[in-house]
């Protein structure tokens, strides 16, 4: 902290402009300092902050971009409403030891005339991108436009978006960046739900069943080994198996593999 505190003048800074960022990463790089990059929409939960102490390790600058990214949005999905709060954020991004938050606006990332995108073609066609197929063109434009502007050395994605992060993957190794991908296993709460910005949507109905998710894949691991698995309690004993969500279906075909699924 105290060399950030003498090279900053104060422990974090704050930019909105794309050219600013990218004349301090351009001065960092000079130095023959190591950039690592953690991009997010904001709204930080413990997730958001694992990945930040991951990239505080992995460079001597560690920049955290906060941009709720409109292309990867279709007109029936959660732009407007996604939760913000940037002064709760700057001060979690604080506690973890960030240098830089880049904090763009639509402007300064799709000005008016845009017209470029970015498309991973084989895995994004499955899963996902069935239901949303505008979803992983939007992460890949938006990820290689940021990937330019703060020129990370590193870059540290969750695991939680699997999907996510095997398109990034690949987009880097396709595109031939000079950049490391970082991926971190998935942070979840005490009863073993994943931790994500849209659970404040979740009513306690929605999330009772949304439990259901790591449940089945703990009984799916089960199924196949006998080796103890790390976990929390009460995934580990996550009740009987004909316990009814309202939002919730089960089937046991094929002997008997869990097959669960959410209906949203």
């Amino acid at each position: 902290m105290a060399m950030r505190l003498f090279l900053w003048g104060w422990a974090m800074k704050i930019i909105r402009s794309v050219k600013g960022m990218q004349s301090l990463a351009d001065s960092i790089r000079s130095r023959g300092e190591r950039i690592a990059f953690v991009p997010t929409m904001g709204y930080f939960h413990e997730g958001h902050l694992n990945l930040m102490r991951i990239g505080r390790t992995q460079g001597d600058c560690l920049v955290v971009s906060i941009y709720v990214n409109p292309t990867q949005f279709s007109p029936t999905e959660d732009l407007e409403t996604y939760p913000r709060d940037f002064d709760r954020d700057r001060m979690l991004a604080e506690t973890v030891g960030v240098d830089v938050i880049f904090l763009p606006n639509d402007q300064e990332m799709y000005p008016d005339g845009y017209q470029t995108f970015v498309e991973v073609a084989g895995v994004t066609k499955n899963l996902c991108g069935i239901s949303r197929p505008q979803f992983f063109r939007g992460v890949t434009t938006v990820c290689t436009k940021l990937f330019q502007i703060v020129k990370p050395h590193v870059t540290v994605f969750g695991k939680k978006d699997f999907q996510q992060y095997v398109t990034i993957q690949r987009l880097v190794r396709d595109l031939n960046m000079d950049l490391e991908v970082i991926g971190m296993d998935t942070t979840r709460e005490s009863d073993g739900l994943a931790m994500s910005s849209r659970n404040t949507y979740l009513n306690p109905e929605e999330r009772r069943s949304a439990l259901s998710l790591s449940r089945a894949l703990v009984l799916a691991e089960d199924d196949k080994t006998s080796d103890p698995i790390r976990r929390p309690e009460s995934i580990r004993h996550p009740g009987p198996e004909n316990t009814e969500n309202p939002f919730e279906r089960k089937s046991f075909p094929r002997k008997k593999t869990l097959h669960t699924e959410i209906n949203h």
